[in-house]
């Protein structure tokens, strides 16, 4: 096949022994050729599908740092048995391969994939790429490389509300909501899929708490216990929770354009993915005594339905705003990628670097700090909803584990999703949820 308008993802592994030093290689090119990106690492002793599996992963996590996500890929390995077990044709039998193929084909269901095939000798330059890992291995060198050489030509399918790129470094975009009617919330204490397949919750199925019990991972808890939470001491306070709400869907959604600054209103199933968060957060566990939104109209109207549920007043915090895309507002990343291929370049390359007539990342992130700080004093030890955006509620999140911007590919945030950071005056604060999106289905 020709990745026609898409891109190419040729992956490789082996090991010198099987098992044996192991290493994989990765690169992703686009439909003329042209490589974006190449991912190479040694990984110890393995066996040669071990290594392989580790090959198709690192090209497909690559492709979503490219911002490929929804696009059309055409997967290439000299691997029979990766490609057939991908391609749904073959069984995989090893266990020790099972969760490998379960994390690549999650992956793998964000595009738009082709599996195929190719003789070794097709697959060059990922073969080079695992060799160079397995010399590293075979001397003991732990060695990993990896490189984005350039954005990519072809668009991705921008998240809804394409407010943009789900990150404040080189983008992930999600995949478009569905339009859900209001449903009556899941079972308190249940962790329910979100609507692309994982788990509402941010942490494992049980997580310990301070006196060895195990608890639920995180909202969704039976009692809601905001005393503390995880491996460290009780917290002497209570926590302080900010149950982090998207707004729903707008006309900019449906069309996946970049929406920052500019004031699109909730389409009508936005409205109803509003009003079914609403309900949720006004029954139990969630006791709610304070919103705080974000100015722009998308999020005053999903914060005004939950008000309507609970009785409160909405409070605007200026800097819970999304970021400014400038030049960039209302366009498709495939008409920016055309009319300004080195300046997006940059700003996937560069948090500090910002779109024509727009605002930074990096310049997002400190706002956003100080809205949180100021929410924090502000009404310690209360729950508080706060309605915004793509790129606030993954800063806040990223924020309260400690992580660094890369860590912001690692998440999804689907349209009128529910997360929950709680805030310890005397600890460190924890991530209770993330898209969470069970009273949507």
């Amino acid at each position: 096949m020709g990745a026609t308008g898409g891109f190419i993802v040729e992956a490789d592994g082996g090991s010198r022994g099987n098992p044996g030093p192991a290493g994989y290689g990765a690169v992703v090119k686009d439909d003329a050729g042209r490589v974006l990106a190449e991912a190479a690492e040694s990984i110890g002793t393995a066996t040669n599908n071990v290594a392989e599996y580790r090959g198709l992963i690192a090209g497909l996590r690559a492709l979503l740092a490219l911002g490929a996500e929804g696009g059309q890929v055409e997967v290439r390995m000299d691997s029979k048995l990766v490609i057939e077990q991908m391609a749904g044709r073959w069984k995989v039998k090893h266990e020790g391969l099972r969760p490998l193929a379960l994390e690549a084909a999650g992956l793998a269901r964000r595009f738009r994939v082709t599996w195929t095939w190719i003789p070794r000798e097709r697959n060059s330059h990922a073969d080079r790429l695992a060799n160079e890992a397995m010399d590293a291995a075979a001397r003991g060198e732990t060695w990993q490389a990896s490189e984005i050489t350039s954005a990519p030509e072809s668009a991705p399918v921008v998240e809804p509300g394409a407010e943009p790129p789900n990150t404040d470094a080189p983008t992930l975009f999600d995949e478009p909501s569905a339009a859900p009617a209001p449903a009556a919330p899941a079972p308190v204490g249940s962790a329910p899929a979100a609507a692309d397949g994982r788990s509402g919750t941010s942490g494992a199925p049980g997580v310990r708490t301070a006196d060895g019990d195990a608890g639920t991972a995180a909202g969704t808890a039976t009692s809601h216990d905001r005393r503390g939470h995880g491996w460290m001491p009780r917290a002497t306070r209570v926590a302080t929770s900010l149950l982090l709400l998207r707004h729903g869907q707008t006309p900019l959604s449906v069309e996946k354009r970049f929406s920052g600054l500019g004031d699109p209103s909730l389409t009508p199933t936005g409205l109803a993915q509003a009003e079914a968060a609403a309900l949720r957060l006004s029954r139990q566990p969630y006791e709610v005594e304070v919103i705080v939104a974000s100015p722009l109209a998308r999020a005053r109207q999903t914060a005004e339905a939950v008000a309507a549920r609970t009785g409160l007043t909405v409070l605007v915090d200026d800097d819970l705003r999304e970021t400014d895309f400038g030049d960039w507002e209302g366009h498709t990343f495939a008409e920016i990628q055309q009319r300004w291929p080195r300046e997006l370049a940059a700003w996937l390359a560069d948090p500090d670097t910002a779109p024509p007539g727009g605002e930074s990342f990096a310049s997002t992130a400190r706002r956003v700090e100080q809205a949180r700080d100021r929410i924090v004093k502000a009404h310690e030890g209360r729950s508080v909803v706060v309605v915004s955006h793509v790129t606030p509620i993954k800063m806040l999140v990223r924020f309260a584990l400690g992580a660094p911007p890369e860590a912001l590919y690692r998440m999804h945030l689907d349209l009128a999703c529910l997360s929950a950071i709680d805030y310890y005056a005397d600890g460190p604060a924890v991530v209770r949820a993330l898209n969470d999106t069970a009273h949507l289905s």
